[in-house]
């Protein structure tokens, strides 16, 4: 099984004023291809710090950070920003979905970055909306999907350009545990059936334990892992 994302001895740190503050002190861990994994820490552990990094909305001080075998701190910011494109779908806890458009159209805009015609962006984004279970609500507007259609409208944004890494941050935390589960059960299914890697950001140890394995973060480090 190949390795997607090593992280080496990784830190981070920001000034406020005259503090200087480490957030990540040396962060070793990896993930590979077709993993469920879930990092999981409490409020000022670090972990917001490590997606943003992992999800390429950050840069690491020290350390190497190493996509599919290639080192992030090579790539200035506009490569950075076609890689992220190209390699890594975002899920969020408030979907983030642009409330005048149509379920179709929120999906398919990725791909209008990457110089796709209409007719194949909307053609792709309707299998993804098919793949979660929402094609029937295409042509919605988000204030007319409940907040598990939402979700899973995001899930399928986050699918239609075929990143490597889905990085999904707290993806049920505005969810009640019912449909909660419903949208974790999709990611333990697109993670069997179509092995997509998927990292989850969460506080909730019932979601964790669905996966195949736990990073803990305490204090800007690694504490414990479960296989």
């Amino acid at each position: 099984m190949s390795t997607i994302i090593e992280l080496q001895n990784i830190t981070k740190s920001y000034s406020i004023g005259d503090q200087h503050l480490a957030v990540l002190k040396g962060v070793d861990f990896s993930i590979n291809q077709g993993e469920l994994v879930s990092i999981m820490g409490a409020s000022g552990s670090g972990k917001s710090t490590l997606m943003n990094i992992i999800g390429l909305l950050d840069r690491h001080d020290g350390g190497h950070y190493l996509l599919k075998e290639k080192r992030v701190s090579q790539y200035n910011d506009d490569e950075l920003a076609t890689l992220r494109n190209q390699t890594i779908g975002f899920v969020f806890q408030q979907f983030f979905l642009l409330p005048r458009l149509i379920a179709l159209h929120n999906v398919s805009l990725p791909l209008l970055y990457r110089g796709l015609g209409r007719k194949d962006r909307e053609k792709k984004a309707l299998d993804e909306l098919e793949k979660v279970g929402v094609a029937e609500y295409a042509h919605h507007k988000p204030s007319e999907l409940s907040g598990g259609q939402q979700q899973r409208v995001a899930i399928a944004r986050a699918l239609v350009g075929n990143p490597h890494v889905i990085l999904a941050d707290e993806p049920t935390g505005a969810l009640d545990s019912k449909i909660g589960q419903e949208v974790m059960n999709l990611f333990i299914n697109l993670n069997r059936e179509h092995k997509t890697t998927i990292i989850i950001i969460t506080h909730d140890a019932n979601i964790a334990k669905q996966c195949h394995r736990s990073v803990h973060i305490h204090d800007g480090l690694i504490v414990k892992g479960r296989s």
